[in-house]
């Protein structure tokens, strides 16, 4: 059963946590999690947006899966191998051939053998190492694309926490500027409305002076007419009136 742990954690380690198979077009989230793509679909619902990780419960954007091709060729490498070994296992993993334990991997058939196929012609010139050797360093090529992808998530993690702040900071900015138009132009419109009333108030006076200075021009004058009409009065009579002729 020892002999089976390493290839089963390069099983478990290529296989999609919703639906405990082997990958198929694997896609990661923002949390590093990774998934078959119809799969995480259908998990995240009919949210546009939004929506939990299914293994981490971290929020994660629906729109952003990012297709992880590492994991899905090893994804490959690991169902041939179990497919391979499977085929060439009898009960108890022992080779079908020769009924020996399958301790060994051959490298160019990619296949689990025996200490009898490892002598014999078919497999005499291949690179054979033992199966635990070889279902470890296949964990350990997932382990390093996993660590690349972290790292690459943390880097865009970094440059999104940036961005973000750098889009805040702009933000404030606009807003601040947005605030200072707007007094400005209050303002501006205040000093207008009062430069407004005090025109008009001052055209009222205008007016009002007018209207008075006409007034009074109106008045002297009509006493002006009056006082000529009198004095034409007077001189007309004291103005003497011609003899009648008839007493002539």
């Amino acid at each position: 059963m020892a002999e089976c742990d390493p290839l089963e954690s390069l099983q478990k380690e290529a296989s999609c946590s919703i639906c405990l198979d082997y990958f198929s077009d694997p896609v990661s989230i923002n949390c590093g999690h990774s998934f078959c793509r119809d799969c995480i679909t259908r998990c995240s619902g009919k949210s546009d947006r939004r929506f939990a990780c299914p293994q981490c419960r971290a929020i994660a954007q629906k729109r952003k899966f990012r297709p992880n091709r590492e994991l899905r060729n090893l994804a490959e490498i690991a169902k041939k191998l179990s497919s391979r070994a499977g085929c060439a296992s009898g009960a108890g993993g022992l080779c079908r051939k020769h009924q020996e334990p399958l301790k060994l991997f051959c490298q160019e058939d990619r296949t689990a053998i025996c200490v009898v196929c490892d002598r014999s012609h078919a497999h005499r010139a291949h690179t054979v190492s033992p199966i635990e050797e070889a279902a470890q360093e296949c964990k350990e090529q997932i382990q390093t694309k996993l660590k690349s992808l972290q790292d690459e998530r943390e880097r865009l993690q970094g440059l999104k926490l940036t961005g973000e702040k750098r889009s805040q900071k702009y933000l404030q900015q606009t807003r601040a500027e947005r605030c200072k138009i707007t007094l400005v132009f209050k303002q501006l419109h205040q000093f207008q409305d009062e430069q407004e009333r005090l025109l008009l108030m001052w055209l009222e006076d205008v007016e009002k002076q007018i209207v008075q200075t006409q007034t009074e021009n109106d008045r002297k004058i009509s006493m002006e007419i009056s006082h000529l009409g009198n004095l034409i009065q007077e001189l007309q009579g004291m103005n003497p009136q011609p003899e009648n002729k008839s007493l002539q």
